[in-house]
């Protein structure tokens, strides 16, 4: 039983929406799941919200380090990403992952992504978007803290009035 309950609160800490359904199929009880999926969700976005955090801190700081070691091959390739941070002034390029996070963050803002995260994104892609635009938030721990219980009753409340539709 100890088994099942750490395999569905890892599970629930990255892909959240599904956790719960997958809970009651392995055999756990009602609120064992619940509890499970809470904490494996809140326990996923703060883990993955700071070590987002110290990664992009790091990767910030060891990168004009990286580039100073490139190979000549490797710095031929990379020369736009090393100049672009040694000087500020640069000229932005945008990819098609750019331009839907871009979108996502002008169309949506914050809580776009407070509301997205358990129910369309990972908790992972989530807990990093929020540390990369919205860190300097006030509140943005509790507001995704907040959004996960929610999403949490949301689905255990669909799960509970209809079991047949999971079952």
């Amino acid at each position: 039983m100890v088994i099942k309950i750490l395999h569905v609160i890892l599970l629930a800490s990255v892909k959240y929406i599904i956790t719960l359904p997958y809970a009651m199929l392995i055999g756990l009880d009602y609120k064992q799941a619940i509890i499970a999926v809470l904490i494996g969700g809140i326990g996923g976005f703060l883990f993955f919200f700071y070590l987002s955090k110290y990664v992009s801190h790091r990767i910030n700081a060891l990168w004009p380090v990286v580039c100073n070691i490139f190979p000549p091959s490797l710095k031929r390739k990379y020369s736009a990403y090393c100049q672009k941070r040694e000087n500020k002034k640069h000229r932005k390029v945008f990819s098609k992952r750019s331009r839907m996070i871009a979108k996502i963050k002008t169309t949506y803002g914050l809580w776009g992504i407070v509301l997205a995260t358990p129910f369309l994104l990972t908790i992972p892609v989530g807990a990093f978007l929020a540390n990369k635009y919205y860190s300097h938030q006030r509140h943005i721990v509790l507001y995704m803290i907040l959004s996960i219980i929610g999403w949490g009753a949301v689905l255990s409340g669909v799960i509970y009035l209809f079991p047949g539709v999971f079952f």
